[in-house]
C-alpha cells in the first residue's frame, strides 16, 4: 500500500499507476541515453558537458542513467549545452523507447 499525503488513509497502487510508473522509468532511461549519446557525439565528457549546463556532474550522470527526474528547467539547461533543442532530445528519447535508432 502506498500513502498519499492528500488523504487521511493509505490508498492501494492499482495496476494503472504501475503501468505508467513502468512508462515513466522507460522514458526516462530513454532520455538519458538520448542526453548521453548526444553528449558523446559531440565528444564532451561528463564533467565538461554539466560545467556548460550548470548542473552538478553526478546530477548528469544520473540523468543519463535515467534514475533522476530532470525538471524543465534543467532539461533546457540540458539541451543548451548540447545545442539542440529539448523536443530534439525527446524525440530522440522516444524513438529510443519504440526501439528505433535515436
Amino acid at each position: 500500500m502506498t500513502s498519499s499525503p492528500w488523504t487521511a488513509s493509505p490508498r492501494r497502487a492499482n495496476v494503472r499507476d504501475m503501468a505508467l510508473d513502468s512508462e515513466a522509468t522507460k522514458l526516462l532511461k530513454a532520455f538519458g541515453l538520448a542526453v548521453r549519446r548526444q553528449r558523446k557525439q559531440l565528444g564532451l565528457s561528463q564533467e565538461r558537458f554539466a560545467f556548460a549546463a550548470e548542473i552538478d556532474r553526478t546530477y548528469v550522470s544520473g540523468v543519463e542513467r535515467g534514475v533522476r527526474n530532470p525538471t524543465v528547467k534543467t532539461i533546457a539547461r540540458l539541451a543548451v549545452a548540447l545545442g539542440t533543442r529539448p523536443s530534439r532530445l525527446f524525440l530522440a528519447a522516444e524513438r529510443g523507447a519504440e526501439g528505433k535508432r535515436a
